[in-house]
């Protein structure tokens, strides 16, 4: 390539000597809140998240002068085999050289530079490993080697690696020699990344192209910012609605919203909580706040407020709703705490009916989800709650509770027991529906599904890892209802009533899951999925029939993934998070055409609900201490018919449900005035 442009360049002299940022807790934070690292990274970003993981991957170190960016993990074949990374770069390189100086510690697994990197499941690999040279080709699961050749090389010399790729064509050279010519047309464009399952260190990154493909790429990147902005000038920017304190008693994703005093004024609920016996399983309500939205009012509280954050944040659903269980046009709040499930007065959190939580009569050692293989406690504590219809009345009112993986126990309005049921994982948050049609619920749970009266109908032929999040619905016009799950590795899955799996793609450690009109060119309703353990992050949009549409990595977590009617005509926006860089909202193309100003508005947790009066969805944006919303800045332009989609209806919120908007739409009346 003549008369080359830098595109890319670092020798990791901008970083001081010490660990490159990570989470120190390698905790689940990152599943539904942006939660990004402390610290500077520079022109990185780390990939790679694992509970398994202790301490940081990535270390700054420095020798006579030289700073190396030096990966310091060992193989540990209980982390599924990720592979430690950091990605650098523009996502739209397509013709390029890239060129790292390595030196592996360990010579005998694989080290070396990604090229053409879209996600960190999908990207080629230049390796050295074992005294040879790789070509791979990474997709998903499947790990394809291109092409290789011995080569010698020892733990104590560095080695300048070089990657040209030009179209489908990729030349791989060490210190100036080539040595690999492979040819493969699956990744045409995507950055770069340092890579090695053991410690090696690396330095004098670079990528360079030639004039005329820098042209090409100034070119296509105008085009770009112009389609983009076209876009955006067709939606509404985000406009301060309101701003509330939460003085004292904020929280992380635990909040519900209802009418706590009927009509139409919105209200919230906020859970505090305090942790017990280990991580946040067993953990217990410290605080409940219920705030009036319009002024910010404490309704009333219950328990003492704190402001430590290992009392705000928590990486677990808690087992508080909000729903109007006896139909008297007021919400009331369902509850767990203290050994007991209770149903409050929304108005005023008296205690209207209580009982105590089952007894722990099942032997730990035999049930999932048990820590240790003992009862932490003689009674259960709650894990999560939900309202549902499994005794065929009107309007959901029974109460099921769960533990964290093992036991469901369902209850009536009067807090009777219906039933338990106990049979492998429950996943975190069992979906309620009437798949067969006799006016009843049935509850599938992981990969089970159980009749109203709590018999096993069916269960799906897995028995690893469990199911985070469920969507059921005719997403796609030629099926009837079907069951879509993201159930970690075991994968994104489409599931028939029957309990049949239609399609099924490990595409990472599927995590959150949503099905709404992204894109209105095509026929049914789209699913969107995003990981987040091991190779986080990725955002796969689907057709209704599983297919893949595309996939991206923005190199931020805490992407909620929920469907947002924005506009009001029908055509549905992809919520990431609240960050004004990493986040805004998504269309079916995956370009982000609503962003969020920078008016220094908290971004750790984004929920979607409608707040205003009119059909289109607001913004809700908090932390522990301020809570924004965001509003249209401008009237809906449809004027004779109102989209109001049916979406998960706010008593049953969930950090695991899985989110969906089914179109509906109503004749507008018209204004007497």
């Amino acid at each position: 390539m003549n008369e080359q442009v830098l595109l890319f360049q670092d020798d990791f002299l901008s970083f001081k000597i010490g660990p490159f940022p990570y989470d120190p807790d390698h905790s689940a934070m990152g599943e539904y809140h942006y939660y990004p690292v402390k610290g500077y990274t520079g022109q990185w970003y780390d990939p790679i998240v694992c509970t398994n993981y202790r301490g940081p991957s990535w270390l700054i170190t420095e020798m006579n002068g030289v700073k190396y960016m030096e990966q310091m993990r060992v193989r540990n074949p209980l982390t599924r085999g990720v592979c430690p990374m950091l990605a650098g770069g523009d996502e739209d390189w397509e013709d390029y050289e890239a060129g790292v100086r390595i030196r592996a510690l360990d010579t005998k697994e694989e080290a070396g530079l990604l090229f053409r990197y879209q996600t960190s499941l999908m990207h080629y690999a230049f390796y050295l490993c074992g005294q040879k040279a790789q070509i791979w080709k990474i997709e998903k699961k499947t790990r394809t080697l291109l092409a290789e050749t011995n080569y010698p090389y020892n733990c104590d010399t560095y080695y300048d690696l070089k990657v040209c790729c030009k179209g489908s064509r990729f030349v791989c050279s060490i210190n100036g020699d080539e040595v690999l010519d492979v040819e493969d047309s699956r990744y045409s464009y995507g950055k770069i990344g340092l890579s090695s399952y053991m410690p090696a260190q690396f330095t004098n990154v670079w990528v360079k192209t030639d004039k005329d493909s820098y042209e090409k790429l100034i070119d296509k990147r105008k085009a770009q910012e112009e389609r983009v902005a076209a876009k955006r000038l067709k939606y509404a920017k985000p406009k301060l609605h309101k701003v509330i304190d939460l003085q004292n008693y904020g929280a992380a994703r635990q909040v519900r919203f209802g009418h706590l005093t009927g009509g139409d004024t919105w209200y919230f609920v906020m859970a505090q909580h305090q942790k017990r016996v280990f991580k946040d399983r067993y953990s217990v309500i410290s605080c409940l706040t219920a705030v009036n939205m319009e002024n910010g009012n404490i309704l009333w509280q219950i328990g003492e407020p704190s402001e430590l954050k290992d009392n705000q944040n928590v990486t677990a659903d808690l087992p508080f709703q909000v729903c109007d269980i006896d139909n008297d046009g007021a919400d009331e709040v369902i509850i767990s705490r203290d050994f007991k499930l209770m149903i409050l007065n929304g108005r005023t959190g008296e205690v209207i009916r209580s009982v105590d939580t089952p007894y722990n009569e099942d032997p730990a050692d035999q049930i999932l989800g048990i820590e240790f293989q003992k009862h932490a406690f003689d009674r259960v504590n709650v894990d999560a709650i939900r309202i549902i219809n499994v005794s065929g009345n009107d309007r959901p009112s029974d109460i099921m509770i769960k533990d964290r993986y093992a036991r469901i126990w369902v209850y009536d309005s009067q807090l009777n027991l219906k039933w338990k049921f106990n049979h492998n994982n429950t996943g975190h948050f069992p979906y309620a529906y009437d798949f067969n049609g006799d006016g009843k619920d049935e509850i599938f749970s992981c990969y089970n599904m159980i009749s109203s009266d709590g018999k096993l109908v069916w269960q799906l032929p897995i028995d690893r890892d469990h199911t985070d999040e469920i969507i059921v619905g005719r997403f796609d016009p030629d099926e009837d209802e079907q069951i879509a799950i993201v159930s970690g590795w075991e994968g994104f899955m489409i599931v028939d009533k029957q309990g049949n799996i239609k399609v099924r793609d490990i595409n990472g450690h599927g995590q959150r899951i949503s099905t709404a009109n992204y894109c209105p060119d095509r026929k049914g309703l789209e699913i969107c999925t995003t990981t987040y353990w091991e190779y986080q992050g990725i955002v796969y949009l689907y057709d209704c029939k599983g297919n893949e549409i595309w996939h991206k990595e923005n190199g931020s977590n805490g992407n909620i993934i929920a469907p947002v009617n924005w506009k009001g005509d029908g055509t549905e926006l992809i919520l990431l998070n609240g960050n004004v860089k990493y986040g805004g909202m998504m269309d079916g193309d995956g370009d982000v055409v609503v962003t969020f100003p920078d008016d220094g508005h908290p971004d750790l947790c984004a929920e979607v609900i409608n707040l205003t009066g009119d059909s289109r969805d607001e913004i809700v944006l908090w932390d522990a201490g301020k809570m924004y919303i965001y509003t249209q800045d401008r009237p809906c332009e449809i004027q004779d018919m109102e989209y109001v989609p049916d979406k998960y209806p706010h008593y049953n919120a969930s950090n695991y449900r899985g989110e969906f908007s089914f179109a509906k739409w109503i004749k507008k009346e018209k204004d007497q005035n």
